[in-house]
C-alpha cells in the first residue's frame, strides 16, 4: 500500500512534531510513508469564510499531489472533513466535472489518523508507552463530520501505562471553530471556559485531541489560568515509547 501523510497547514506551520509523530507511528507499524513536499492547504478556511472560488486551486493541488496514493492519512478531523465534504462540492459549484470526479475518488482514500489505524490497518495497540493520566476531547469535526466514534479512545486504552480519564461534557465544543473564535470572541471565550473547567475536573495530566487547532485554543486558555494540565495530540501519544 502506498501511503502519504497530509500534514495540514497548522501542523506544518506551528506543530510540526504532530506530523513527525504521525509518520513515526505508521513506520513503526512497518509501512513506508511519504510526505509530498508540494502539498498545501486543504482550502477549508476559504470555503468556511465564504470564498469557495479561492479554494478551487487548492482542491486541484490536493488531487494532483495525492492522486497516486492508495491512502492519505491526516492528523486532523477538521481537514479530513473538509476534504471529504467540501472538495467535491467546490469542484461541482464551479462546473469542473473532471475535478469533481477526481476529488470524490481521492476523498474516499483520505483518512483521519485514528480511523486509518483502526479500520484500514486493523490495529489498536501501536506499541506506545505513555505513563500519564489522559483525558480525551473529541473535536467537533472528528465527532460530527468524520464520525470517528470511539476509535481514538480505543487506541488510547491500548497504550501501555496510560490511564484514560473521562472528560465531563466531552461532546461540547471548545469554542475555537476557526474564524468563529475571532468573530464571536465573547461566546468563544465562554465556551472555552466551560471546556477548561471540564478538563481540570477530569483530573488528568494531559488533555488529548485529534486536532491541533482545538488543542491550541485549549492550551492557550489553560496557560492563561495557570492550570497544570498540558495538551498533546493523539499522534504524539501514539508515537511515544519507553
Amino acid at each position: 500500500m502506498r501511503i502519504a501523510v497530509f500534514a495540514t497547514c497548522l501542523v506544518d506551520g506551528l506543530f510540526p512534531d504532530v506530523g513527525k509523530a504521525t509518520i513515526r507511528v505508521l513506520r513503526r507499524l512497518g509501512h513506508a510513508v511519504e510526505l509530498p513536499l508540494q502539498q498545501t492547504c486543504c482550502g477549508q478556511m476559504h470555503v468556511n469564510s465564504g470564498y469557495p472560488k479561492a479554494a478551487l486551486p487548492l482542491v486541484r493541488s490536493y488531487v494532483d499531489t495525492f492522486a497516486g496514493f492508495d491512502a492519505v492519512v491526516v492528523p486532523s478531523g477538521s481537514c479530513t472533513g473538509s476534504i471529504r465534504h467540501q472538495h467535491e462540492q467546490v469542484a461541482e459549484e464551479f462546473g469542473n466535472a473532471s475535478l469533481q470526479s477526481d476529488a470524490a475518488s481521492l476523498a474516499g482514500r483520505t483518512y483521519e489518523l485514528s480511523e486509518f489505524l483502526v479500520d484500514v490497518l486493523g490495529v489498536t495497540d501501536v506499541g506506545a508507552y505513555f505513563p500519564h493520566a489522559v483525558t480525551y476531547h473529541p473535536t467537533c469535526h472528528s465527532l460530527r463530520v468524520v464520525r470517528v466514534g470511539d476509535r481514538p479512545q480505543r487506541l488510547l486504552r491500548a497504550v501501555a501505562g496510560l490511564e484514560l480519564r473521562e472528560l465531563p461534557g466531552a461532546e461540547e465544543c471548545c469554542g475555537f471553530g476557526g474564524t468563529f473564535a475571532v468573530k464571536n470572541a465573547e461566546v468563544s471565550g465562554a465556551m472555552l471556559a466551560d471546556k477548561m473547567r471540564h478538563v481540570v475536573d477530569a483530573g488528568a495530566e494531559y488533555c488529548c485531541a485529534s486536532d491541533a487547532s482545538c488543542l491550541m485554543h485549549i492550551r492557550g486558555g489553560l496557560a492563561r489560568t495557570g492550570a497544570a494540565v498540558r495538551t498533546t495530540h493523539l499522534a504524539e501519544i501514539l508515537a511515544a515509547t519507553r
